[in-house]
């Protein structure tokens, strides 16, 4: 067990004495259980007690309760009739002036960044998973207790929260003025490796759990704080020297909103993710994508990075530039969170799709990626857009609103019904920055400082970056918005990159997409998803079917492994005989295939025009 620096906790004026208090015990690894004693100083006669059904940021009811067990409740040794009023919510009859103790565990085996973890090599937790909501109480303070026991003598604690006793070791209490703060600083705890370095006078730390051997941290690091020092410098300009969390007001865009940063990343065999915090992140991607250190043994090689890590630094980039567009300038509808149902939004396609055009090109400002890994990553945004039939059917307000029915719950029909807030409404901040650009008054960095200075870092409408275009370009961009948020409209994507001195070169599409396919090639070909209008739709392929063979004139029927096999066996032919088994029925499909369609790919035709929107950029005041 380790011990505190300072005394126990539960004198007077100590944590035990905040309103709302709980207190988090590692109890059973192998079980995956947390244990949590929440104790209220003051309940109410017939006190309700809450868990959130979701979590900010990642917009999909994920009924955290069912992970909930054994809820009781006592005032002093009396224990308290306590009433369950639908799936999240509880409630307590109770004594009034005597505290209230609700003890409770919750099971962790979601390995993800929205839930909890727990085994015998790693915990995590988010406070929306673990910690009940007291109704009537959310401003009052709350206290946070993590214990260590006897299995975590070798664990760490990484987090955002405000520490007010901790060991060492980081176990001990955390305080935050209000239960919004409290579950917005999620917890890693483990054997992770841990490192740190300060961006702009801001210390930050980056911990690792699941790190290989041949990580190279370092790199990560440098990396990292390059990515960090260009976002804050994007926000708050480049003379910081009395611009902190407390200090003056600089180039009119304010102090920085944080005065500490930590980035917790979960290495993983397969995964990828990210969920923003007000001062932190917590990240997973795949353990083969970290930066790794050159090979002094077995066979010399040429020391490259894996492709990956340029998207781990995208996710990297994502994330931390949602420490201003999300977590303080967010959409009016989410000032102020409800934890019990869904909570729409039209913006989300400037949140998240403004977010997503800035993560790549702010890595390319920070030179860590060139122009060219930055045209071939457009060009895979510019491409999935333009081959996604749903971006014809609805529009990307519609496609923000409805992500909690059709974004987070994917099914093989998605495709043809909805479009990726993402990634085409980082388009749109393309077509608006590179339109801005064009006619010369202002660019779109401008309108995000100004719009920052606006909403004074915090709740905005689409009618705020309405008039802050008009302040900034001297126009009216109304028509703009509504062919290009909210209508199905093609976006001039092409043209506008030509006028940057960007190359658009047409490249015949993969197989897959001529053919209105998506695939699986795993002991077998098997289909995903069949796009809506293609020549797969026609011929009456469907979802889940297994494509075994293909016939091509008389020759026979050949076997078939994978797509290239397709190829291979149908040759020239305009028209085959695709054989699917589907609820074990062999069906034979005519095929007629189509013209040959094209993907984009992107490269610099004039480097000084492309330099100017991509190279380092200025943060001029507003």
């Amino acid at each position: 067990m380790s011990k505190l620096l300072k005394p126990a906790a539960s004198r007077t004026g100590g944590p035990r004495s905040a309103a709302i208090h709980y207190r988090v015990e590692i109890t059973n690894l192998q079980a995956h259980l947390f244990a949590v004693t929440l104790t209220i100083a003051e309940p109410a006669e017939q006190q309700v007690l809450r868990l959130p059904v979701w979590i900010p940021g990642s917009y999909l009811v994920r009924e955290f309760s069912k992970h909930l067990q054994n809820l009781r409740c006592r005032q002093g040794k009396r224990t308290r009739t306590t009433t369950q009023m639908d799936k999240a919510s509880w409630q307590v009859t109770c004594t009034r002036g005597e505290p209230l103790t609700v003890q409770y565990e919750v099971y962790a085996f979601d390995n993800s960044v929205r839930t909890a973890w727990l085994d015998a090599t790693r915990g995590f937790f988010n406070g929306t998973s673990l910690c009940l909501q007291v109704d009537g109480q959310n401003h009052q303070p709350h206290v946070l207790e993590l214990v260590a026991s006897e299995s975590t003598t070798q664990w760490s604690v990484a987090t955002g929260a405000t520490a007010q006793k901790v060991d060492k070791q980081g176990f001990g209490t955390y305080v935050a003025p209000d239960y919004d703060t409290l579950v917005d600083c999620p917890f890693e705890l483990g054997p992770f490796w841990s490192g740190s370095f300060s961006a702009c006078g801001i210390p930050h730390r980056f911990v690792v759990a699941g790190a290989p051997p041949s990580f190279d941290g370092a790199k990560l690091l440098a990396d990292t704080q390059a990515i960090c020092e260009t976002e804050i410098r994007f926000w708050h300009g480049e003379n910081l020297k009395n611009n902190s969390s407390t200090g003056k007001k600089n180039g009119g865009q304010g102090p920085i909103p944080f005065s500490s940063y930590v980035f917790m990343l979960n290495a993983v065999a397969d995964g990828y993710g990210g969920l923003e915090h007000r001062n932190s992140t917590a990240l997973i991607c795949k353990r083969q994508d970290l930066p790794r250190l050159p090979r002094t043994t077995l066979a010399p090689t040429n020391h490259k990075q894996p492709e990956g890590y340029a998207t781990l630094l995208g996710l990297i980039s994502h994330e931390y530039f949602h420490t201003w567009n999300v977590k303080r300038l967010r959409p009016a509808e989410l000032a102020g969170y409800d934890y019990t149902r869904e909570n729409y939004t039209e913006l989300l396609w400037f949140f998240e799709g403004f977010t997503s055009y800035y993560d790549d090109l702010l890595l390319r400002r920070a030179a860590r990626i060139d122009n060219a890994t930055y045209l071939k990553l457009l060009a895979k945004v510019v491409n999935g857009v333009a081959q996604t039939p749903g971006r014809k059917v609805q529009s990307v307000a519609q496609a923000s609103f409805d992500a909690w029915i059709k974004y987070y719950r994917q099914d093989e029909n998605s495709p043809n019904a909805t479009v990726s807030y993402y990634t085409k409404g980082s388009l749109v901040a393309l077509c608006l920055d590179l339109t801005l650009r064009h006619e010369g008054k202002t660019t779109l960095d401008t309108v995000m400082r100004a719009l920052w200075s606006r909403c004074a870092g915090g709740p905005m409408t689409e009618q705020d970056l309405r008039d802050v275009l008009v302040q900034c370009s001297g126009r009216s961009f109304a028509a703009d918005l509504s062919n290009w948020v909210h209508s199905t409209a093609e976006l001039p994507v092409v043209p506008l990159l030509e006028r940057h001195g960007v190359q658009v070169h047409q490249e015949p599409d993969q197989v897959a997409q001529q053919l209105g396919l998506r695939v699986k090639e795993a002991n077998g070909l098997f289909i995903q998803h069949v796009l809506r209008g293609g020549v797969a739709e026609k011929a009456g392929f469907a979802s889940g079917d297994e494509w075994l063979a293909v016939q091509a004139g008389g020759d026979g029927a050949w076997r078939l492994q994978t797509l290239d096999d397709f190829t291979l066996y149908a040759g020239n032919a305009k028209k085959v005989t695709a054989i699917v088994a589907r609820d074990r029925r062999l069906l034979h499909l005519p095929l007629t295939l189509p013209k040959p369609s094209h993907a984009v790919r992107l490269s610099v035709r004039d480097a000084a025009r492309a330099d100017a929107w991509l190279g380092p950029q200025t943060a001029k005041p507003v």
